[in-house]
């Protein structure tokens, strides 16, 4: 497959995102607002959207109505409507291109200097009109005050230690600059968990000590049962957990259940500020019906009907069941691509706590040992029918990226020489069973820690079993939830965990590269190096690998690159370093992801890739565009 992927780099020079502004047909009232319109309720449509809505040039547009569902696995998933929403100040579109949405536009100059224009009319849910006040609340009265951010302004904000200039123009203007160039800034607000850097400050300023009347908000912080008047406006403030029916949002559709529920409804945005060709406010469908139930039967209830559109919580060893339910249900079963480096990738932790580990961990030897007594093919055939890549955890072959030397590095089916890496580290004591003995005298056992969530890692794990004891290496599997997964990890208890490997896999030259580099905590081989880059040094431990410090200055080398060449180079090295390195041992890729779509529902597309960010699985596809042309027999009652 071709690359598709496009991109904007802000170096230099002056970019102009969404100059022009596109005409559309006078806009149409939605049904589901007729009621309300007539008692006074709500204003006329005209009156709600913005002067210069965002116009969504459709190939088949659709018509207002009914009930989406969906079915997610916890309750905190309300979060991943914000996900599939994507309104967002950016977006990606379906080629990974960068493109205004909340936004009216954007102007850049020499990729430091980024003036943000709002558009003027548009308002939050409530009804309350988005102004540079909700941009001048955020950056002044929560990202830099001490009790509300108490780590300073986030990461995206500060270059090389400089915290951005903040400046409102007017009341839709606003601009944000700094000395040096800032890659990460509008990617950051395109992403699945984009950065906020606005908020609704006419509904958040009740709950601050520099706004709200002393004694009401003493009551208030009494009432929520919360320790100080901080912690009550963060638990009010979540934007992207979406876990609070009564803050404003600019999504498309507005949560009314309070969690917890085993059952959540969505409802449309008055107030949103996209509309199609023909003047139809989106989204089309009115609600969004979210059911929650234990992951292992959330392809039962997909096989039975139960969602209209579903790929969270099934996979891929869920096709043949699928397609058989396909026969009775009404919906079809399509076969996405994934986006990921590696389907599944296991993860040394190179900051575990016990230092004999710690030390073998850190040793590229014994990276590379693990990785060559894997044996990938047999994974292939026997999990995924042989449809998957088998190698390491890079970038796919649909990257201008790729070489076949970056995946096929370490990752063949070897147990001579990773016995002989073995015995090279002096790891050559075995017990009675024939397992290798650590220097301290233990036996090499390894728990490899899972989240818990499927049983196809659990499958995957079983086969590598077999061949790790052949290089005299036990390994035993440990499932728990994903926050305490996390949290073991964080705090170095784990020694190896399995997951997915590198969110986006078909990056290029000028896709930012940081997932290559300790710069997260999130990054499973190395947490408290990338926590130490997060928290810009205040947290975790400053790398101690001579090549991890080198990609850390690849990554920083290639936010002030001047030339397409030049980011290429340092992309390939930094590609190289991993490779070589195995910091991650990544097992298959490629693993195509079923979709399941309800038969009625249109503008789902066929094919589609499907990756977390950038992508937010379903957002780059727009869902609030998706409608049923038989939605009068799916019309809930008001």
């Amino acid at each position: 497959m071709k690359s598709i992927i496009r991109s904007t780099v802000l170096i230099a020079g002056t970019f102009v995102f969404g100059a022009a502004v596109a005409q559309t047909a006078k806009p149409l009232e939605t049904p589901w607002f007729k009621n309300d319109i007539a008692i006074g309720k709500l204003p006329p449509i005209t009156a709600r959207l913005p002067q210069e809505p965002r116009i969504v040039q459709l190939e088949n547009p659709g018509r207002h109505g009914g009930t989406m569902r969906v079915v997610f696995g916890r309750s905190k998933d309300t979060r991943i409507i914000v996900v599939y929403g994507y309104a967002r100040l950016m977006t990606y579109d379906t080629q990974f291109a960068l493109q205004p949405d909340i936004l009216a536009g954007v102007d850049v100059k020499q990729g430091r200097i980024f003036t943000l224009r709002l558009r003027k009319g548009h308002r939050w849910s409530d009804g309350t009109l988005f102004t540079s006040e909700d941009f001048r609340y955020w950056w002044e009265d929560i990202a830099n005050h001490k009790k509300l951010s108490p780590l300073g302004a986030p990461k995206q904000m500060v270059v090389s230690g400089e915290a951005a200039k903040f400046e409102v123009i007017d009341r839709h203007t606003v601009r944000f600059s700094w000395s040096l160039p800032n890659p990460h800034f509008l990617p950051a607000l395109a992403s699945a968990t984009p950065l906020y850097i606005y908020r609704p400050s006419h509904y958040l300023k009740q709950f601050h000590a520099d706004y709200a009347e002393a004694n009401t908000l003493r009551t208030k912080v009494k009432k929520s049962g919360r320790r100080n008047w901080a912690a009550l406006h963060n638990r009010r403030d979540n934007q992207y957990k979406n876990d609070n029916p009564d803050l404003p949002t600019l999504q498309p559709w507005l949560l009314l259940t309070k969690p917890p529920a085993q059952r959540f409804i969505f409802e449309r945005n008055p107030f949103y500020h996209r509309v199609d060709q023909n003047g139809r406010q989106l989204p089309y469908t009115d609600r969004i019906a979210m059911s929650i139930a234990a992951a292992g039967v959330i392809p039962l209830k997909t096989g039975a009907g139960e969602s209209d559109f579903q790929a969270r919580g099934i996979a891929f060893n869920n096709y043949t069941f699928l397609k058989e339910a396909e026969k009775r249900e009404n919906f079809k079963v399509r076969l996405w691509q994934t986006a990921k480096g590696s389907h599944l990738a296991l993860f040394p932790n190179l900051n575990v706590k016990d230092d004999v580990w710690r030390n073998l961990m850190q040793d590229v030897k014994f990276r590379r040992a693990l990785s060559l007594a894997i044996n990938r093919h047999e994974i292939n055939q026997v999990i995924y029918y042989g449809l998957a890549i088998e190698g390491q955890n890079t970038v796919l072959p649909s990257s201008p990226l790729h070489k076949k030397a970056y995946r096929d590095a370490w990752a063949q089916f070897d147990l001579v020489s990773a016995n002989s890496l073995l015995d090279e580290l002096g790891l050559l004591k075995r017990d009675s069973r024939g397992v290798r003995l650590l220097p301290d005298g233990r036996p090499m056992e390894i728990i490899v820690e899972t989240a818990g969530e499927d049983t196809e890692q659990t499958d995957v794990l079983e086969l590598i079993h077999d061949s790790w004891l052949a290089a005299g290496i036990k390994l035993f599997t440990r499932p728990s939830q994903r926050e305490v997964f996390r949290n073991r990890i964080f705090a170095g208890e784990t020694l190896v965990s399995i997951w997915s490997g590198h969110e986006f896999g078909i990056p290029n030259a000028d896709t930012i590269p940081a997932e290559f580099a300790p710069t997260d905590q999130l990054q499973l081989q190395w947490p408290k190096w990338g926590q130490y880059f997060q928290t810009q040094s205040r947290a975790g431990e400053r790398p101690s690998d001579p090549f991890a410090l080198e990609l850390l200055k690849l990554n920083r080398a290639w936010a002030y690159a001047h030339s397409r060449r030049e980011r290429q180079d340092i992309w390939q090295r930094m590609l190289e370093i991993n490779a070589d390195q195995v910091y991650s041992i990544g097992l298959i890729g490629s693993v195509p992801q079923p979709v399941v779509v309800n038969k009625d529902l249109r503008n789902l597309p066929d094919k589609g890739i499907y990756n977390w960010n950038p992508g937010a699985h379903f957002g780059i596809y727009r869902p609030d565009t998706f409608w049923f042309d038989n939605a009068e027999r799916r019309e809930p009652q008001r």
